[in-house]
């Protein structure tokens, strides 16, 4: 039986007309600038900022209008880069073939962890699908296809649909923004469509969804799919980025790094995740090479934005006086 979930704050935005002339004009611009980034900013780092922004956007789907934290979406991104790694390199499948792999690899992994996680609630659900992806791990490490600590190096871009050539850094590009863009629709389709609106009324009152007659159990099971193909998505997209996948990509640290963008973005908006994504990588890749220690400064920027912004850096200006002018106001 479905017990009672904890709850937790909506940070989903309601809009009026205006406003939301207003965010498809930021959605444009925002677009537009994506297409002329490769020739401002190096193309490999947008890459993996749209990579990790689809990975945490998959990931609020679950936790931003379902409620569910799951410490578990690593097993979903790496076990995604693997398939497709190997169904291109050793297969020698064409890259589309190989992401569509990966996903309903992820898919299917959902599916059976979902099964298991569901049926419990608040802390112990988070910790089942930790320890889910703990033992995914550990058959990571020993499966002979991911090759153990060295993984699955020198995998080929491939020529997409046998005609563009994914070795070109911009052919490249430009598939991984068109990737992107596609995640988002089908998010921002399925958060908008009745499955999406059952969901965020299991979020606020689980109780009175139950005594709606809505089979909760079953609702969170498809979000928990759902978010877990998008996470694969992202998985099979970094695979081919950065032409490997290894066992950073399966750690309990990944699925630590996706609640951490998702948390400083603002949780239950579209735009959190991507905001969010887009503060940690940029941390990791200007830190780098510098003497600063990379996980003390996100620990740091972390607990600032959990002390000044609790909704988030969206969900907080969202909620400003300034984002109340603009026609955004809080509430599900």
């Amino acid at each position: 039986m479905v017990g009672k979930s904890e709850p937790i704050p909506s940070e989903a935005i309601a809009v009026h007309p205006k406003a939301g002339q207003i965010q498809l004009g930021l959605v444009a611009l925002a677009l537009v600038a994506a297409l002329f980034a490769p020739q401002f900013l190096y193309p490999i780092f947008v890459m993996k900022l749209l990579a990790f922004a689809l990975f945490a956007s998959a990931f609020n789907l679950l936790l931003g209008y379902t409620g569910l934290l799951s410490f578990g979406h690593a097993t979903f991104f790496g076990g995604a880069a693997y398939f497709t790694a190997h169904a291109v390199k050793v297969w020698g499948w064409p890259p589309e073939a190989g992401i569509l792999l990966g996903v309903a690899g992820a898919a299917l992994l959902g599916l059976v962890m979902g099964a298991i996680a569901i049926r419990r609630q608040g802390i112990y659900f988070a910790m089942i699908t930790l320890a889910l992806s703990q033992m995914f791990f550990f058959f990571c490490i020993q499966a002979s296809f991911t090759h153990g600590e060295d993984g699955i190096q020198s995998v080929p871009r491939g020529h997409l649909f046998g005609l563009i050539d994914l070795h070109e850094p911009m052919n490249m590009y430009y598939f991984v923004l068109a990737v992107f863009v596609i995640g988002l629709l089908i998010i921002w389709r399925f958060v908008n469509s009745p499955f999406g609106m059952i969901l965020k009324s299991i979020r606020e009152n689980e109780q009175r969804a139950i005594s709606l007659g809505y089979s909760v159990a079953r609702y969170k099971l498809g979000a928990f799919v759902m978010s877990a193909a998008l996470a694969g998505l992202a998985g099979g997209l970094k695979a081919l980025i950065f032409q490997f996948a290894t066992l950073t990509d399966v750690t309990w640290q990944m699925s630590g790094e996706v609640i951490l963008m998702t948390l400083l973005g603002g949780i239950g908006t579209l735009a959190g995740p991507i905001v969010g994504a887009g503060l940690v990588v940029t941390l990791q890749n200007y830190l780098a090479t510098s003497d600063f220690p990379v996980t003390i400064i996100t620990g740091l920027v972390f607990m600032t934005c959990v002390l000044l912004f609790r909704r988030g850096l969206v969900g907080e200006f969202f909620a400003s006086k300034i984002g109340r002018r603009l026609g955004f106001r809080s509430g599900s």
